[in-house]
């Protein structure tokens, strides 16, 4: 199964590796191919100082958690999204959040939900009859139940 994975999931994933999105991200690589835009890699590194204070870590101990997290992850090229689905995904988020837009593409693009735990995000495309959306726990429900 392939999910687009956005940004607070891995902000999330590299605050708390321990936790269930950690593990998920960690530990689910043969059953989900996780899949996120290119730029997602220079927004984390943008994000270091804040990553660092919010979780008390040093920044090598950031950056290890970032590899660790990311390494499952399938980063690729906006380039690659038909500009059509741009289009469409910039009409759905355009009263939302603009700065989701690639993650709308992607799932287009992919044919394939979101894991987010962007509330406002899930609700406000849920309103306009978009819900390829996974939650945490589904994920992590679903994951466990392939599992055994």
């Amino acid at each position: 199964m392939k999910i687009i994975v956005d940004a607070n999931i891995v902000f999330s994933g590299i605050l708390n590796s321990n936790g269930k999105i950690g593990d998920l991200l960690l530990n689910s690589g043969k059953l989900i191919q996780f899949i996120a835009p290119s730029f997602l890699k220079t927004e984390i590194q943008n994000h270091y100082d804040r990553i660092c204070k919010i979780s008390g870590m040093e920044l090598q101990q950031v950056k290890e958690a970032e590899y660790q997290v990311c390494r499952n992850i399938r980063f690729i090229s906006e380039e690659q999204i038909l500009p059509g689905l741009w289009k469409i995904a910039e009409k759905l988020v355009s009263d939302i959040d603009p700065n989701d837009t690639h993650y709308i593409a992607y799932s287009k693009h992919f044919r394939s939900k979101i894991w987010s735990g962007d509330k406002a995000l899930v609700k406000g495309l849920f309103e306009k009859g978009f819900t390829n959306f996974y939650t945490t726990d589904e994920l992590f429900g679903w994951r466990e139940k392939r599992k055994r």
